[in-house]
């Protein structure tokens, strides 16, 4: 699971800082989350293919988040695109993008496919053999979710020591991996936890977008193998995060230890600070495993 941050900090662009999107590469897969501006810049800078992604995750309609939308799929249209594209976001996000389509006739050469999201609960928005996506409902200024990126278990792994102890022919070699017992010419059955071992673990991302500090999601990203959480203020200004809808490094390193997360990591930072490092040492004061996002920062697990 690789993940690359385009962008981290809220507010306006500035010449050295994008607003947010982020790149996570998992069971192969790539999913585009949030599409703040310099999004398709941030993707060649990072050598990310576009016609890799067939998925855009949209956590809300504030311009930080999305307003590079529209020039990605123009883009994707000058390159001559012919791979279907997915987005994912709440409702109104088609109507902005393809008024926009409409009015500078840029109608679109490639399927483009709009998922509106409207919902309060958690809910499944993309599933694969490989992968499974949920929203993960947020408390924001307006409607948000974040998302919960999941591998599905793959298949158990053979032990070819132990499977060459008996005479199995290869055609059920598919099916020992997915679980089965053997039963022998003979009638002997030969238990699965003899002849393989269990899968490397599952990984899974939780990202959590813009939002105040609240405990419904902890059940829906409990045990993520990573959470993303906007950290955008410091306790200095912690006062003014219910007003605007934020959380402060300490509210998310919280959220990160009572969802038992392995490693959390920080970001849409206020550009009222001038060294990020110190969201990490307040949040260390919670929780232990911290991690700072930064553009074009690349974090692999």
């Amino acid at each position: 699971m690789k993940l690359t941050i385009l962008g981290c900090y809220s507010a306006t662009p500035r010449t050295f800082t994008n607003p947010t999107s982020q790149v996570l590469e998992i069971n192969n897969h790539v999913f585009l989350v949030d599409c703040g501006e310099g999004t398709q810049v941030e993707l060649r800078r990072n050598k990310i293919k576009f016609s890799r992604i067939k998925h855009i995750f949209i956590s809300h309609l504030h311009g930080d988040h999305f307003f590079g939308l529209i020039g990605l799929v123009s883009t994707f249209r000058l390159l001559t695109r012919e791979t279907p594209l997915h987005i994912h976001g709440p409702k109104g996000l088609k109507e902005i993008i393809t008024l926009q389509l409409k009015l500078s006739n840029s109608w679109t050469n490639f399927p483009l496919h709009f998922h509106e999201l409207t919902g309060t609960s958690s809910e499944v928005v993309f599933e694969d053999e490989n992968v499974i996506v949920q929203t993960i409902p947020l408390q924001h200024r307006v409607y948000c979710n974040g998302f919960l990126f999941k591998e599905k278990p793959g298949d158990r792994k053979l032990l070819m020591s132990k499977v060459l102890n008996y005479d199995i022919d290869q055609a059920y070699y598919r099916a020992i991996k997915k679980g089965k017992d053997v039963v022998l010419d003979s009638g002997k059955v030969i238990p699965n936890k003899e002849l393989t071992d269990d899968p490397r673990p599952i990984k899974s991302y939780a990202y959590c977008s813009d939002t105040k500090y609240h405990e419904d999601k902890i059940e829906i990203i409990k045990n993520a193998t990573v959470l993303y959480h906007e950290s955008t203020f410091l306790e200095s200004h912690s006062h003014l995060c219910e007003h605007t809808g934020h959380s402060s490094a300490i509210q998310a390193a919280t959220i990160a230890k009572k969802s038992n997360v392995q490693t959390l990591i920080l970001g849409h930072y206020s550009t009222r600070y001038e060294n990020i490092e110190l969201f990490r040492d307040e949040a260390k004061t919670v929780f232990e495993n911290v991690e700072i996002a930064d553009d074009g920062k690349v974090f692999e697990f």
